[in-house]
């Protein structure tokens, strides 16, 4: 049996932040003539939220608790009623994108991670050792890239299962084998530039 999906939503307490949350998805479309309202959840395992009985709409930059009554969910989409909501009002948030409390993140093992939890990590290749600190990731369409800084020069790594060998989080280590010559590129560059 699936728990329900759930956070607390106090109004007495400070709003809750982007920083505080991770994106779920967002609205797509309104979807019938009662107030519903389309989600596409851009997760690996949608099943992981078929249970969800609220969720933050970020609406003009601010994060807003909406109840959900019902949502069904077919793959990656989501047909939702939310409490006491207008066909008007569900018009009003296509587009906006949805989120929930970090801690309701399905803990991760292995070699898998979330972007957010490496940003701040060292990186150690298997043939350069440490070459720096993550300091973001870029998210292209192809693949997405680590971007690593050690004094001041930008090392871009791309997150692939062959590069990540080991994932450390109890010491907030990220064990790659870097695609042979990256990384001298990066470090050549730099040195040509001084």
């Amino acid at each position: 049996m699936q728990q329900c999906m759930s956070f607390f939503f106090n109004p007495h307490t400070s709003p809750m932040t982007q920083e505080e949350c991770f994106q779920l998805g967002k609205i797509t479309k309104p979807f019938g003539f009662k107030g519903q309202v389309v989600f596409f959840l851009d997760v690996d395992c949608p099943d992981d939220y078929s249970n969800l009985d609220s969720v933050f709409v970020e609406v003009k930059g601010n994060l807003i608790p909406y109840f959900i009554k019902d949502l069904n969910l077919n793959g990656n989409k989501a047909i939702v009623s939310f409490e006491d909501l207008s066909p008007e009002e569900a018009q009003a948030l296509v587009g906006c994108r949805l989120f929930l409390p970090l801690d309701l993140l399905p803990e991760l093992t292995g070699n898998r991670f979330y972007f957010h939890e490496v940003i701040g990590w060292q990186v150690v290749d298997a043939e350069k050792g440490d070459i720096g600190t993550i300091q973001s990731v870029i998210e292209f369409p192809a693949q997405p890239l680590f971007q690593i800084v050690k004094n001041g020069t930008e090392i871009l790594i791309p997150i692939i299962d062959p590069v990540i060998k080991q994932v450390d989080r109890k010491e907030k280590i990220m064990h790659i084998e870097a695609p042979n010559g990256l990384i001298d590129l990066y470090l050549q560059n730099n040195n040509n530039n001084c």
